[in-house]
């Protein structure tokens, strides 16, 4: 039987205040969520892991830092690359930009999105397609949270970000510094403690936010 995907998140993911976040809600999995009925009702090849149910670190550190810091996105239009849940995206929002875009390649995000923005009251133009592989959109700056964790996908991202940056667009990275970041182009504006996936409730990590430096 097919799923319908928004009865079935507003049903198993109930709204509630993000950790460190408290301005954002979201519809937030548990234990007994059942997202693999979820990931497993997208048809074509192998159910994908619901990375956009859980708060990750670089995400959360760069929707706090917009939130305290809301000139960096008033008037501007925003793309949120591989925005998963939307927490990036819906601090833009809140913060004043002009117009946000929020891409994710999995379905499920989307429709998670979609939600999560009405919950926060705020408009995002939603994009199921994969980005990396064209040229940037018409915005004026790129966020991104956490898309540097395996060497394909921080790869691709990189030469995307750099498409971007060569447009005139600006680029800001949220991430604890995983494996494939690269730092030797990132210019440090500022740090969080804050909660990340696979961590207790109640732990944090140190996560920064980046400004992304042209080749």
């Amino acid at each position: 039987m097919a799923i319908d995907r928004a009865k079935f998140i507003q049903a198993n993911m109930p709204v509630a205040e993000v950790p460190s976040l408290p301005e954002i809600l979201l519809h937030t999995s548990h234990p007994a969520s059942g997202l693999w009925r979820l990931a497993e009702s997208i048809d074509g090849g192998d159910p994908e892991p619901p990375y956009w149910a859980y708060l990750w670190a670089g995400g959360a550190a760069l929707a706090r830092y917009i939130l305290e810091q809301p000139q960096s996105v008033q008037g501007l239009k925003v793309l949120d690359l591989g925005a998963g849940s939307g927490i990036i995206a819906i601090a833009a929002a809140k913060s004043g930009a002009s117009h946000v875009l929020a891409a994710d390649i999995d379905q499920n995000a989307i429709v998670a999105l979609q939600l999560n923005a009405a919950v926060n009251n705020v408009a995002l133009t939603l994009i199921g397609d994969d980005l990396t592989s064209g040229s940037p959109p018409p915005v004026d700056l790129v966020v991104v949270g956490d898309l540097f964790y395996g060497p394909e996908l921080a790869g691709r991202v990189i030469a995307f970000l750099d498409r971007c940056l060569d447009a005139g667009i600006n680029v800001l990275i949220g991430d604890p510094e995983r494996a494939h970041l690269p730092v030797d182009r990132l210019e440090l504006i500022a740090e969080y403690f804050v909660p990340d996936v696979g961590q207790v409730k109640t732990s944090t990590v140190k996560s920064s936010v980046f400004r992304l430096r042209p080749r």
